[in-house]
């Protein structure tokens, strides 16, 4: 079977980890060998990257600092994981890759594109997922999901943001869906957990079929 590349993504509280577990059991139920992954993190390398990304930490992070990280724990990642698996047949599916950097980092922090591109032209020029799934939320409702969520644990330092944070990264990922139609399926994460999962299975259906 033709390994695949998919990727989750969408803002907080979308439901992407519990989704991406549906479609792994889903596909593994079809006799696709499928790896689980998360951005940033995947490998112990990126894990740790991933620490001081989410750590609230008296010294201040630079943006060009947390953008820098975000691309060196996805290099490691690519490298180490992700394209073996993809290589040996493997379906990866992916909690979040570049478009949640051009989405938090571009449209959330106001970082310029061309930094993004600049970056995603070192770490990956060769490689871009052969599906998106994009969970889409409306905002206030994914910020109560994920604040139940996180319990007595608090909120990391991007779940600390302000709603206007957020809303700029909802409209980042829908306008990159807008202008890549064929690598995107918006699946409208608001209804309920079986009816997510049936939009996903539709939007993977094709391409399992394509990789037999």
């Amino acid at each position: 079977m033709h390994g695949r590349f998919i990727t989750f993504e969408g803002g907080e509280g979308a439901g992407k980890s519990t989704q991406i577990s549906r479609a792994a059991e889903w596909l593994r139920g079809r006799g696709v060998e499928v790896l689980v992954t998360r951005e940033p993190g995947g490998t112990p390398r990126a894990e740790r990257l991933r620490a001081i990304l989410l750590e609230r930490d008296a010294e201040p992070m630079p943006q060009s600092c947390e953008l820098l990280l975000m691309f060196a724990a996805r290099a490691t990642h690519l490298d180490n994981l992700i394209r073996p698996a993809v290589r040996r047949g493997a379906w990866v599916l992916c909690d979040r890759f570049t478009d949640a950097t051009y989405a938090y980092q571009g449209g959330g922090r106001g970082m310029p594109v061309a930094q993004i591109d600049a970056l995603a032209g070192i770490v990956h020029p060769d490689l871009q997922p052969d599906l998106t799934l994009l969970l889409d939320l409306p905002v206030p409702a994914g910020l109560a999901r994920a604040s139940h969520r996180n319990g007595a644990e608090g909120p990391d330092r991007f779940e600390s943001e302000q709603q206007a944070f957020f809303e700029r990264v909802r409209d980042t990922y829908l306008e990159r869906a807008r202008r890549e139609p064929r690598r995107f399926r918006v699946v409208a994460a608001s209804g309920s957990l079986d009816e997510v999962a049936q939009g996903i299975r539709e939007a993977l259906e094709p391409l399992l079929e394509a990789s037999r």
